[in-house]
């Protein structure tokens, strides 16, 4: 299935070029999946547009809604500072709308971020549960 994953992440990348986000979000679905997540969604969409949840993920008993910041280096500070109000209220809204369509209690949903830093040859991932509601 790893081999899957990873043929599949290659021609993602052909098909959209060296996207630095594209690449975060690959990383951070391998990384979630290593760590007992199940990924069932990336990059949802309201279908009035208003927001967008990079990657949903059971985690246990939770349905979490994970926005994934990249960056090539933390120069500028931490990606996960580019999450703001403003994006965690797109978020929450894209969050609510999915959780209804998907028939899940608002109780039972969490916000994760997922930071990666790429400083090749190294990449640094952090991931920060229950970031916000």
């Amino acid at each position: 299935m790893g081999l899957l994953y990873r043929v599949a992440d290659a021609l993602r990348r052909r098909s959209t070029g060296n996207d630095p986000g594209r690449m975060g979000e690959d990383v951070a679905h391998r990384y979630l999946r290593g760590r007992g997540c199940t990924v069932v969604s990336r990059n949802y969409r309201m279908r009035s547009g208003a927001g967008e949840i990079d990657l949903v993920v059971w985690h246990g008993t939770k349905l979490v809604f994970v926005e994934v910041k990249t960056r090539s280096s933390a120069e500028f500070g931490e990606p996960e500072r580019a999450v703001d109000p403003e994006k965690q209220q797109k978020v929450v809204r894209a969050g609510r709308d999915y959780a209804r369509r998907a028939g899940v209690e608002w109780e039972n949903t969490r916000f994760d971020i997922v930071s990666v830093v790429v400083e090749r040859p190294r990449v640094r991932i952090e991931w920060i549960r229950d970031a916000f509601r």
